[in-house]
């Protein structure tokens, strides 16, 4: 029997954006089984890989004792794949037949192309989200057939990515009113527990019968609901890739980040940014990666992200 142990991310768009890669080993190792190793904040997004054998919930301790402490679970078992996203160095350490280590970052590049590299080959490991009968299930009763639905992710890790909550209050309006392209849909909201109070104000935005909250739902949930959404749009955040990779049309906005880099990956997807570039954005003097600050995103029209939604949605629609 095959055995993987796949090291990703803490967070959930890097995250997200590494799947294709143990998607690739997956198809490469049919029933493989796989032992997962990710921070809390993405870990629930493996609840249905295919031969999950265990995950691994990697929690940052002082001088670095927690990537000790995965050595000391790991060593002892021969892994015939080991896939490190990142670049721990235990990796090193264990014994393996094949071992993938991503590369140094290129930042030119997406982060999809970049890890092309990896596998050595010129497939693009396009990211996935594994769902299963359950999750599906729990979809369907949040998400249940009927009306469309226009789901929005208005917050973010950080302040300055996001879109000031009236202008996605202004587009929910406009999208799903009369003329609008979902007119009458229901409002699917996304955020993680703590960005709630940030996005309440949206929730009055429609009637209550046609808002689905998702907040706080766990990502495979979350992912399985977002296959039943018509339209998704948010901040650059980890939700967006999660958006493109469960195959929902995916509208990103873009400021003090580059689109380049991270813009949401697929035929299905596009994004939007502000009038100012992203290098002309943060090499400002004034410019503050601090928590807290005011969005950067205040010049993004309501207009310009309209547009580019209904492009998007007629363009899946051909």
């Amino acid at each position: 029997m095959v055995r993987i142990l796949f090291i990703t991310s803490n967070r959930i768009g890097d995250a997200v954006l590494s799947n294709g890669v143990l998607q690739s080993m997956l198809e490469q190792y049919p029933g493989a089984r796989v032992t997962v190793v990710a921070g809390g904040a993405a870990a629930s997004l493996y609840e249905a890989v295919p031969g999950l054998e265990e995950i691994i919930s990697l929690k940052k301790e002082k001088h670095h004792i927690h990537w000790l402490k995965l050595w000391g679970r790991c060593f002892l078992r021969y892994w015939d794949v080991v896939v490190d996203m990142r670049r721990s160095g235990v990796s090193y350490f264990l014994l393996t037949g094949r071992r993938l280590i991503v590369p140094v970052k290129d930042e030119k590049l997406h982060r999809i192309v970049e890890l092309s590299r990896m596998l050595k080959n010129e497939t693009t490991p396009s990211p996935v989200v594994w769902t299963d009968p359950l999750h599906d299930g729990r979809a369907l009763e949040l998400v249940p057939t009927g009306l469309p639905v226009l789901a929005v992710g208005p917050a973010a890790n950080w302040s300055g990515k996001q879109w000031p909550i009236d202008r996605f209050i202004a587009l929910v309006e406009q999208l799903t009113g009369d003329g609008g392209i979902l007119p009458g849909a229901r409002l699917a909201i996304l955020a993680a527990p703590q960005e709630r109070e940030q996005i309440l104000s949206l929730y009055s935005v429609l009637p209550q019968e046609r808002v689905i909250d998702l907040v706080g739902q766990d990502l495979v949930t979350v992912a399985a609901c977002l296959r039943r959404c018509d339209l998704f749009i948010g901040n650059d955040s980890g939700l967006m890739h999660l958006a493109a990779a469960a195959g929902t049309r995916t509208l990103g906005l873009f400021g003090p980040s580059p689109e380049w880099r991270y813009h949401p990956w697929g035929a299905d997807c596009a994004c939007v940014r502000t009038p100012e570039g992203y290098k002309e954005m943060t090499n400002h003097p004034e410019f503050d990666y601090s928590h807290g600050v005011p969005s950067y995103m205040e010049n993004l029209k309501l207009e310009t992200v309209v547009t580019a939604a209904e492009e998007l949605y007629r363009r899946g629609m051909k």
